[in-house]
């Protein structure tokens, strides 16, 4: 045979054999392609799933907000979010999660149906408890955020990320975003709940009383203290203190800078009552466990936590009336009245201030036991705390790291920004300065303008003041809401804190009694002027002050001011941030 003859007698054996691997291959493509579009079907059905339990969860959500109750809700959303978050996690899903762009939509739904599912099934469901439940709510909060704080901060940290795929579509984005927001606020507090609640050990905090009658930057006059002793969940309240327990007079033992003693005197730290003075909840809270410590007990305080009768009032909306130690009842309509005004008429707190201060404390505890029992409306006790952090009303420290970076940032840390990056803030404060409760009456108002223009950015913040009441009933009111000095004459100091890396360019005043008693001194890295200004019943007094900067980046221009009885929201006019 000749060579040729071998050669295509070769060729014709090997063909055969080609075309059955061809037809393997082509055999495993087709199987491939079948399987990914049984998967493609597969994960849109479950897509299906996912949509309608996510959609049905924000629809019982937005149900909650807008007043529904949380109790009824409740149930229907944990088998929405539980059925949306069992179909994101099927095996099949998260391999998809692989394929360029579709991957990170199918990605950001998985991890919002999962956290949705997470937060109502794992956190809020078990805390809400049932007829079978056991413990108080503090305690099923511990067992809870125990359990999930790991899981939830992974969710969350996977959230940020996908959220910033530049493959999303917009309806993912919109919902991935939504769902971001809410775990970028959770999981930092479910993060540390466990620590707070006493998970690791005994914890203390200070519960301080402010008296908003007489006003001062963070809220008013520190009336009353307790000590608020947590372990495992467990909360009971521990000794108590108020202003006749401390020697006032003598300084405590705190550093603070020298911008804080020029501008509020030594009072700051040797006198409980101002320690509330500056707006800095930190320095604040430090003076007010210095105190404590050195004056009532050396307990280990782990943390402060400051409220006021305003914050109260919104706290008795969600608990309902509460029956004081006195037989008094203490309800949503009569706390702000009662606590601030009424109960200088029952007792003269020049001879009997103990049963005022004792007063103040009896309420806190009051309203404090009630919090820990449970028993309140989920829904509006949050809309209480939210509103009144929001307003300063309720404020809080921690010595922990852990914590401290939980609230950073957030108005309840009560701390002014250090720079105008996300928000360019001025803070106007009325501090009373005589000794009186009369701002159960002032009347104030706050107004703010941003004006950018070439190189320049002028910032200008007025603070008005009005007593609306006769000369006859300032001099009718008790003596101890009058002015312990003046009578029925009164002394405010305004302090106004301009914008990080502006300067003060002016301060205007109306009144022969006003004075401007400190322009040159920055505190908290703003520069700040202070005024003094006199006033009689009926009187109104305006303080402005300008503030200029240069070119840059300002966020949004907004207010920092008291919890007032009696304030106006502040007026913001923005032409820089906004």
């Amino acid at each position: 045979m000749s060579a040729e003859r071998q050669d295509a007698q070769g060729v014709d054996e090997q063909r055969p054999g080609r075309q059955r691997r061809r037809r393997r291959i082509w055999t495993v493509v087709i199987l491939v392609i079948i399987a990914f579009l049984v998967a493609v079907c597969w994960v849109g059905l479950r897509a299906i799933t996912v949509k309608d339990g996510l959609v049905q969860s924000q629809d019982l959500i937005a149900e909650i907000q807008s007043g529904g109750a949380v109790d009824d809700v409740l149930p229907e959303l944990s088998e929405n979010a539980a059925s949306a978050g069992a179909a994101a996690s099927d095996p099949v899903w998260w391999a998809m999660e692989w394929i360029p762009v579709v991957g990170d939509n199918l990605k950001g739904v998985r991890l919002a149906a999962q956290s949705l599912d997470a937060l109502v099934n794992d956190v809020a469901l078990p805390v809400m408890g049932n007829e079978d439940s056991t413990g108080s709510i503090t305690e099923r909060l511990l067992d809870a955020t125990d359990d999930q704080a790991t899981h939830i901060t992974e969710l969350a940290d996977g959230l940020e990320s996908v959220s910033k795929s530049p493959f999303l579509v917009s309806v993912v984005r919109e919902g991935v975003d939504q769902v971001d927001e809410v775990m970028s606020a959770a999981a930092p507090m479910i993060g540390v709940l466990p620590k707070l609640l006493g998970g690791d050990g005994e914890r203390n905090y200070l519960l301080v009383f402010q008296n908003n009658a007489e006003t001062l930057a963070l809220g008013g006059s520190a009336a009353a203290q307790t000590l608020v002793k947590v372990d495992e969940g467990s909360i009971e309240i521990g000794a108590q203190g108020d202003s006749g327990n401390y020697q006032n007079g003598v300084a405590v033992d705190v550093e603070v800078p020298s911008s804080a003693i020029q501008l509020y005197t030594s009072y700051l730290v040797d006198h409980i009552n101002t320690s509330m003075s500056r707006p800095d909840f930190p320095t604040a809270a430090k003076i007010m466990r210095a105190w404590w410590q050195r004056d009532i007990a050396d307990d280990e305080i782990a943390g402060v936590i400051s409220i006021d009768p305003l914050a109260l009032g919104r706290i008795l909306k969600a608990t309902g009336p509460i029956e004081l130690a006195s037989g008094e009842v203490l309800s949503e309509e009569n706390a702000v009245s009662l606590l601030l005004s009424e109960v200088y008429g029952r007792w003269d707190s020049y001879e009997q201030p103990e049963l005022v201060d004792g007063f103040f404390a009896d309420t806190a505890a009051a309203v404090f036991d009630k919090i820990a029992t449970g028993d309140f409306d989920l829904k509006d006790m949050l809309w209480a705390i939210t509103e009144s952090a929001s307003q300063g009303s309720v404020l809080v420290w921690s010595d922990d790291e852990q914590v401290a970076d939980a609230i950073e940032g957030a108005k309840i840390s009560g701390v002014l920004p250090a720079d105008n990056a996300n928000v360019t803030t001025m803070g106007i404060y009325f501090n009373n300065s005589n000794g009186s409760k009369i701002d159960y009456f002032t009347e104030t108002a706050t107004t703010a303008t941003a004006v950018c223009e070439a190189d320049t950015a002028t910032f200008t913040a007025t603070a008005s003041l009005t007593l609306p009441l006769t000369q006859r009933q300032a001099e009718a009111l008790p003596r101890y809401v009058q002015s312990m000095t003046f009578g029925a004459r009164f002394r405010d100091w305004i302090f106004v804190y301009g914008p990080p890396g502006t300067t003060l360019a002016d301060a205007t005043f109306n009144g022969d009694e006003v004075s401007v008693m400190h322009r040159d001194i920055d505190d908290l890295g703003r520069p700040v002027v202070a005024f003094e200004a006199w006033f009689d019943p009926g009187d109104s007094v305006d303080v402005t002050a300008t503030f200029v900067g240069g070119d840059g980046d300002y966020g949004p221009l907004e207010v920092r001011t008291n919890p007032m009885v009696r304030g106006a929201k502040p007026v913001v006019t923005d032409g820089c941030g906004g």
